[in-house]
């Protein structure tokens, strides 16, 4: 089977082209160029994902493979992804632009191009499964729970699905490595970064400031009762949940709990009030089923974030979005952010949107 593995340069995606390698598919590796200088990241022993270094090693392992290899330039279709980010902050949401980026370019454009040089599936290095059941394509968590990414996908549709590869699901990350060093692979000592690709310094605010400068003006942070408490350099610069960085010299701890656009303010409080029992999500993807009717309710695992193990939950369906209420209050359920649902008895995604 030919397979278009897309290769960032890094350990992951490496392994998974030597793996498909390995297991007889006709691989064919492809870069792609975000547009985007990385400045010192580029030279850093970090796991980039669009650098001239990480395009070089891309290169390296897929002449190792003797696979052929492509260098894209995805620039314009990033920087629809950069428009996005940009403007979610500037509505006071916090966005995710690796849940936007998987289901528009890798599994998006990336397929477009799969067709065109004859691959049948896309290969990507993500900690994820993938099988067909019952009639449907389905998705589950990457047997590593400390690595999965699930929660990025959740937005792909049957066909997307039917054409994705997801060669380490199964493993961990310290068997990538091992797996690496058997292959002999360049990238197999390489480190690797949770930073979004186009944040290469990590500092999202400076990204937002470059593309939309009038997002960040200054206004009042307040007290959950409306006290003023001091001034912010623009909304965009918070999230929340926050509580470092607000910039107020308080006797307690204070969490960013609401931001007002509108207003140009950021309400802040206590821990406690960031508990919420209800969510509204909208811009749904069924995986698991074609679609929740309404009234129609469902027991779930919800994450709210990726670093959020997920807390029980009722999923009742509505016309266009479904509330989700939670057993016990969760904390910081972030407007802009991906709700993921999952089986309670077992590690399939059924789904998910976004936090309305």
């Amino acid at each position: 089977m030919n397979v278009l593995v897309a290769m960032s340069g890094g350990v992951d995606s490496s392994v998974t082209a030597a793996l498909l390698k390995e297991q007889g598919h006709e691989i064919v590796g492809l870069f792609m160029r975000n547009g985007v200088t990385a400045g010192t990241a580029a030279a850093s022993n970090k796991q980039g994902c669009c650098s001239l270094a990480d395009s070089q090693d891309a290169r390296f392992v897929a002449s190792q493979l003797g696979a052929r290899f492509y260098v894209l330039n995805f620039a314009e279709d990033f920087q629809r992804v950069i428009d996005y980010f940009v403007s979610e902050y500037k509505r006071g949401r916090t966005p995710n632009p690796c849940a936007v980026c998987n289901t528009d370019l890798k599994f998006g454009k990336l397929l477009d191009y799969a067709r065109a040089v004859g691959a049948e599936k896309v290969a990507t290095g993500h900690y994820a499964r993938v099988d067909f059941s019952d009639g449907r394509w389905r998705l589950y968590r990457g047997a590593d729970r400390s690595k999965d990414q699930s929660y990025y996908l959740f937005g792909l549709t049957q066909e997307q699905l039917s054409r994705a590869l997801f060669p380490l699901g199964g493993l961990t990350k310290p068997q990538v490595r091992e797996l690496a060093g058997r292959f002999e692979l360049k990238t197999r000592d390489k480190a690797e970064s949770m930073e979004i690709c186009f944040v290469p310094e990590g500092d999202y605010r400076a990204v937002v400031a470059k593309h939309s400068p009038d997002a960040l003006v200054r206004g009042e942070i307040v007290s959950t009762s409306g006290e003023k408490l001091g001034e912010h350099d623009g909304i965009a610069g918070f999230t929340i949940g926050q509580r470092r960085g607000i910039g107020i010299a308080a006797p307690k701890a204070l969490y960013v709990v609401k931001l007002e656009p509108e207003t140009n303010t950021v309400v802040v409080g206590d821990l406690e009030d960031l508990e919420i029992e209800r969510i509204r999500v909208a811009k749904l993807n069924w995986i698991a089923f074609k679609d929740l009717a309404e009234g129609q309710q469902l027991r779930a695992i919800v994450k709210v974030r990726y670093r959020h193990e997920g807390d029980p939950a009722t999923i009742i369906g509505g016309k266009d979005s479904v509330e989700v209420k939670f057993d016990q209050p969760i904390k910081a359920a972030t407007p802009g952010q991906c709700a993921v649902f999952y089986a309670p008895d077992s590690d399939e995604v059924l789904g998910g949107g976004w936090i309305a």
